[in-house]
């Protein structure tokens, strides 16, 4: 994963937990607008979540967070 999406994905999910609480939860989705100017940045967080990891829609951003962090 490139350090762009690994840092997009903690700086959301950092959010979200101050925001929301420890058991929100979000989809790889969360970290694009909607009208996405990166489709390969897109497709990569997609594989990310659903290829390598096999992650449900929704997964809590704690776990997301949790997982960037230790490179997985």
């Amino acid at each position: 994963m490139r350090d762009t999406l690994r840092e997009k994905i903690i700086a959301v999910c950092d959010k979200k937990i101050l925001t929301k609480g420890e058991t929100v939860g979000l989809s790889f989705y969360a970290f694009f607008a909607n009208q996405n100017d990166d489709p390969a940045l897109l497709m990569e967080a997609a594989t990310w979540w659903i290829q390598t990891h096999r992650l449900d829609h929704f997964e809590k951003a704690l776990k997301i967070k949790q997982l960037v962090m230790a490179g997985l």
